[in-house]
């Protein structure tokens, strides 16, 4: 049984082949029926058979199997490559009010998510981020990084308290679920070395925009013996070996997609990293506000943190990722270390996709001091108790150590150009949808 892109070639012309999948077009004429048919991996070909041996009953997305001669004609679509059918199988007639056409609103899309699915769009994006996910992992196996499996269900917050998703455990407990899988790599460091995980993470944040998801795929590492720039080495070699081969694998689906991916091949390290003050510096010269929490809309200051506006301005006419490097204490999480030589900020960097597409990856380095991270957990409200295991890093042993996460949507959504990061999951989540 062969595919519709197998059959692309001089290879097969004048054989007899099959072809499994779905009606992806009908066009009846009088004598004629052209029946296109895409296959489980979104190729398509064209079929054709004498009108008379079509059912009438035959609809767009039934699942057949054609039969017949391959023969090269200039004028079927995707190639050229067209099949002379002598016998065509019908397995389910789809019924004829399949509701996903070639005009529809966007909520209807994501409403019967389960069938846009199907569309050629979403398959380019879906067999993209396979290949994402794939060369992320030949990257760490090459390197050799141990993955390890962190549990979703947990008891406290790493991004703070204010974006956990509460659930109801045994005997009146409850318990959350995880934001990161941060802390329990660093648990492994000290057992495995050099680790990463890929796990979904989930963020009760009320923003509603292009790149905000309540549900991610979040890929994770922690390693000992580092400090900050071997911290950003390692993010730079690992998102341009990712970007590297997927626009190799894929090359015909980004096509699909229109997106050009002629910058892309210019993603080598090393990328470019500059302060956050300077990074400040530059938004006030382009005068870039931000809403204060009185709702002041005031010139951006030093201690703002940067937002998706910010990092779109930042790096709008950047053509490879960029660092943003050593943000204020005062405005990351508790683990954070402080940066010894410049009292206030963080040994933290966020990697910020070129293009106006912002912040893809966030890391640095982990406080490894017991009593300084419990006076930072003191100061935020912690539950000191739920992250005693925690601690317990910093008592028994603690090394220098530090990791990082990039979120995978956000990488997809850069090298694709899609605007909307809810295109570059196959079922997202929002503050409004959790169906189909």
């Amino acid at each position: 049984m062969l595919r519709a892109n197998d059959l692309k070639s001089t290879d097969h012309i004048g054989e007899k082949v099959t072809v499994r999948g779905w009606v992806y077009r009908l066009r009846k004429q009088k004598e004629n029926t052209f029946v296109i048919v895409r296959d489980e991996r979104g190729g398509i070909i064209q079929s054709v058979f004498p009108t008379n041996n079509i059912s009438p009953n035959l609809t767009i997305e039934s699942s057949v199997e054609v039969t017949g001669i391959l023969n090269k004609d200039a004028r079927a679509p995707e190639g050229g490559y067209e099949i002379r059918g002598t016998n065509l199988r019908v397995f389910n007639i789809s019924d004829a009010n399949y509701p996903i056409g070639e005009f529809q609103s966007v909520d209807l899309l994501l409403d019967n998510r389960h069938l846009t699915l199907r569309a050629r769009k979403m398959i380019a994006v879906a067999k993209i981020r396979a290949s994402v996910l794939k060369f992320a992992r030949n990257w760490f196996i090459t390197n050799d990084w141990m993955e390890i499996t962190a549990p979703i269900i947990v008891k406290g917050a790493v991004e703070g308290g204010s974006t956990l998703f509460k659930v109801k455990y045994f005997n009146n407990d409850y318990a959350y679920l995880s934001q990161s899988a941060q802390l329990y790599l660093e648990a492994m460091v000290f057992s495995l070395g050099p680790v990463w995980s890929l796990t979904p993470s989930f963020r009760a944040e009320t923003s509603r925009t292009v790149r905000h998801l309540s549900e991610f795929t979040h890929l994770e590492a922690e390693a000992p013996w580092v400090d900050l720039e071997d911290i950003l080495k390692v993010q730079e070699q690992l998102v341009s070996y990712i970007v590297e081969n997927v626009i190799i694998e894929r090359q015909d689906d980004f096509a699909l997609l229109k997106s050009d991916i002629s910058v892309l091949k210019n993603t080598r390290p090393p990328f470019e990293r500059i302060s956050y003050e300077k990074a400040i510096d530059f938004l006030r010269s382009k005068d870039f506000t931000v809403v204060d929490g009185n709702g002041v809309n005031r010139k951006i200051e030093l201690g703002d943190d940067l937002n998706i506006d910010s990092e779109r301005e930042l790096s709008k006419k950047h053509s490879r990722p960029l660092f943003v490097v050593g943000y204020p204490i005062a405005i990351k999480p508790f683990y954070v270390k402080e940066d010894p030589q410049n009292e206030g900020y963080g040994l933290t960097a966020d990697m910020l996709a070129p293009n106006g597409f912002g912040e893809i990856t966030s890391g640095g380095m982990r406080e490894d001091n017991n009593l300084s991270i419990t006076k930072k957990m003191e100061k935020e409200g912690l539950d000191i108790k739920s992250y005693q295991w925690y601690l317990d890093l910093r008592k028994y042993g603690s090394v220098p150590h530090g990791g990082f996460g990039l979120g995978i949507e956000r990488l997809m959504r850069w090298i694709t150009k899609i605007e909307d990061i809810k295109d570059t999951i196959l079922f997202p989540r929002t503050m409004s949808r959790v169906s189909p």
